[in-house]
């Protein structure tokens, strides 16, 4: 909500349980905005979180269309 999401998350790490994410700004689908969500998951796997990762967003097309966002991204 802050901005500086892998410093924070770092610093807060051992009071992380659960991470919540959407794409900023808009909470549309990944890759529309500006977290760069491959640079923060492999920095989330690379400081040893394990917990849950929750992803959330609202479709800026129709919903099959927004869903070629996960495409090689599983």
């Amino acid at each position: 909500m802050e901005g500086n999401l892998a410093q924070t998350i770092e610093s807060n790490l051992s009071r992380i349980s659960h991470i919540q994410v959407a794409e900023n700004p808009g909470r549309h689908e990944p890759g529309t905005g500006e977290i760069d969500y491959a640079f923060l998951f492999g920095f989330i796997d690379r400081i040893g979180y394990a917990g849950w990762i929750g992803c959330e967003y609202k479709p800026s097309k129709d919903i099959v269309s927004s869903l070629g966002c996960l495409k090689g991204q599983l």
